[in-house]
């Protein structure tokens, strides 16, 4: 019995030493046939973004991290980063960059809700009213501007805003005005310019919002005997919520380190925290002090973002109570 059963309890391992071979076999070319499909396949189209993203983003950011830990150790060199401290955070933040950086907030902000202002009327308009076979048209005009070079468009509000510009001479000549206009090289100009370069990027993604937020609910709420202004602040405005947050996103980033527009309308008077940040990298030549700038002010900046949020949260809420379209992640 005994000398039965030992081939059969060999011929057993050997089937079960066979199954564990091929099932480690299928393992392994499943997992490589993951790998190749995760490689060589769908996710292979992802390529141009995660790559954009680190070239252009993640690394220049993390160098600029690097650097606001460094010093200027000599007249001729940019930055040192033998020796690594905190030292360039307290000299970054002086009495002229607080001032300068509490400015720029001022003009952002500003500058922000000024677009929002102009912006939600005109996308409104564009999405409701314009006809859809001149919507294309409408669009293509709001795009304009952007086809033109930014420091181009701006150079141009500098010739319009002088005192022997084209303004300035309609203005006294309808008798607006007694004098040449005197608002070149102000924070009011630093401010007409930046709301003209970024007004597109709000008008864009309110535009979209709008148009998406359908026409039937409108319409519902006629037929329900809500009117116009109704309509648009319990249905329209909160489904656009999603549109309004990404335009200000669009604008108030950019718009926070712009220094463009201030070293060409505001000069010394409208400066701007971003003009402070490059003439450190440019003309002062110590790369620490600037990245050490320029990290306050992406903090700042993602504080003032935060908040923003915030506020945004609390008046879902409000509206939720008031009886406005319910949305979860910008969805009715």
């Amino acid at each position: 019995m005994s000398t039965s059963s030992q081939p059969l309890t060999d011929g057993t391992a050997e089937a079960a030493s066979d199954r564990r071979g091929t099932e480690q076999g299928g393992t392994a070319a499943s997992r490589t046939r993951r790998l190749s499909a995760r490689i060589f396949g769908a996710s292979a189209m992802s390529f141009p973004t995660w790559a954009y993203a680190l070239f252009f983003f993640i690394i220049p950011v993390a160098l600029v991290i690097f650097y606001s830990f460094g010093y200027k150790p000599d007249q001729f060199t940019a930055v040192a980063t033998d020796q690594l401290s905190f030292d360039r955070y307290p000299e970054a933040l002086s009495a002229s960059f607080v001032t300068t950086f509490f400015a720029t907030l001022r003009i952002s902000i500003l500058g922000t809700l000024l677009c929002l202002l102009i912006a939600l009327p005109f996308a409104y308009w564009l999405a409701i009213k314009v006809s859809p076979a001149h919507r294309s048209l409408a669009l293509a005009l709001v795009m304009v501007p952007f086809w033109t070079n930014f420091l181009v468009r701006t150079l141009g509000w500098q010739i319009m805003l002088s005192p022997d510009g084209f303004l300035s001479q309609w203005m006294q000549g309808i008798g607006l005005l007694d004098a040449p206009l005197d608002i070149l090289y102000t924070r009011a100009a630093v401010q007409i310019g930046v709301v003209y370069n970024y007004l597109p990027l709000m008008i864009l993604p309110l535009f979209v919002a709008i148009d998406a937020s359908g026409k039937k609910l409108r319409e519902a709420s006629y037929d329900l005997g809500a009117g116009k202004v109704t309509t648009f602040l319990r249905v329209t405005l909160p489904m656009a919520m999603p549109g309004i947050v990404s335009g200000c996103l669009l604008v108030f980033i950019p718009l926070n380190g712009d220094y463009v527009t201030a070293t060409v309308l505001g000069g010394a008077s409208g400066s701007m925290i971003g003009q402070l940040i490059a003439n450190q990298f440019n003309t002062a030549q110590n790369w620490a002090l600037g990245a050490a700038m320029a990290m306050i002010l992406i903090i700042a900046t993602l504080a003032v973002v935060g908040l923003g949020f915030a506020l945004l949260w609390v008046g879902q809420r409000i509206a939720a109570r008031l009886g406005s379209v319910p949305l979860t992640d910008g969805k009715v």
